[in-house]
C-alpha cells in the first residue's frame, strides 16, 4: 500500500479539511489521521472500508494508484462507485487531448485507467472542440471508409453508456476486442450492435456490460494525403455505391 499515505493526505486536501476536521468526519482521532499521512502506520481493512465509503472510491483505487495526479474531476461515476479517470490539463487548467500512439494502441487496454500511463502520452489542444474530455485514437484498416488507415479519430468520453445515440460512430473499448471504431446501434436494453461502414465487414453484437470505455466521434485527423482519384466526384460516387448509399442528382459540381 505504498500510495495510501499520500492518498489520504491528498483526498483530505481536496476537501480542504484540517486533520482534526477530517478525523471528525470519519469518527477517527486526529493522531490517527496524522499517523496514516506520515507513514508511521497503515490503516487496517476496516479503516480502508470507511475511507472507501466516505469518498465513494473503490479500495483498490485507494491503495494501487497515486491520486495526487488526479483532481476531483478525474473521477467518474460507475454504478454507485466513483472510479479513477485520469486526464491531463495544461497550466491554464484546460483539458488536453491525449494521443494514443498507433504502435502502442494495444497497450491502452492495460493502461486506460492508469494515471502514469495517461501522463506519458503526447498531447495536443484543439480550441474548436466542444466541452468534455477528448482523446485521439488511431484508426487501422478500411472498415470505416472514408476514414483512412492511419487517421486519428478525436472522440469525446461518454460517461453513461445508456446515452449512446443510435447510428452514431464511437470508439469502443472492450476487454475482448480492445479498441474498435464502429457505428453503434441499440439492439435492446443490454445489447449494442457494432457495424462497419464498409459492408465487406459483418456487424456483430456486444453486451453493454462488456464495455470498459465509450467515446463519441467528434472529428477526424487524416495523416495521409488523398490521391487525386479519391477526390474526383466519380470516385466518391463509386464509394457511396459500394456502401449501398443512394445518390440523388447533384448540381453545380465540377471535377
Amino acid at each position: 500500500m505504498k500510495y495510501i499515505q499520500s492518498n489520504i493526505k491528498h483526498l483530505r486536501g481536496l476537501k480542504k479539511f484540517s486533520q482534526e476536521r477530517f478525523a471528525d468526519e470519519l469518527g477517527w482521532s486526529r493522531s490517527m489521521v496524522g499517523s496514516y499521512e506520515e507513514g508511521r502506520s497503515e490503516p487496517p481493512i476496516d479503516r480502508l472500508i470507511e475511507l472507501s465509503s466516505y469518498f465513494n472510491i473503490p479500495i483498490d483505487i485507494l491503495v494501487k494508484n497515486d491520486l495526487r495526479k488526479a483532481t476531483d474531476t478525474s473521477f467518474i461515476e460507475v454504478g454507485n462507485k466513483r472510479v479513477l479517470f485520469p486526464i491531463t490539463v495544461n497550466e491554464a487548467n484546460e483539458d488536453l487531448i491525449e494521443i494514443i500512439p498507433a504502435k502502442a494502441s494495444a497497450g491502452y487496454l492495460q493502461g486506460y485507467e492508469d494515471p502514469e500511463y495517461i501522463e506519458q502520452l503526447q498531447k495536443i489542444k484543439l480550441p474548436f472542440l466542444p466541452t468534455g474530455t477528448h482523446r485521439a485514437f488511431p484508426i487501422s484498416g478500411d472498415s470505416m471508409l472514408p476514414v483512412k488507415d492511419g487517421s486519428f479519430v478525436v472522440a469525446k468520453f461518454v460517461d453513461d453508456i445508456n446515452e449512446v445515440k443510435n447510428g452514431r460512430t464511437y470508439i469502443v473499448l472492450t476487454k475482448d476486442d480492445g479498441l474498435v471504431y464502429k457505428r453503434v446501434y441499440i439492439k435492446d436494453e443490454e445489447t449494442l450492435t457494432l457495424s462497419s461502414d464498409n459492408k465487406f465487414y459483418n456487424p456483430y453484437d456486444i453486451k453493454k456490460a462488456s464495455i470498459l470505455e465509450l467515446w463519441e466521434f467528434t472529428c477526424c485527423i487524416n495523416t495521409q494525403e488523398y490521391d487525386a482519384d479519391e477526390l474526383k466526384l466519380s470516385s466518391i460516387a463509386t464509394l457511396f455505391q459500394e456502401l449501398n448509399v443512394e445518390l440523388k442528382s447533384i448540381k453545380g459540381l465540377k471535377n
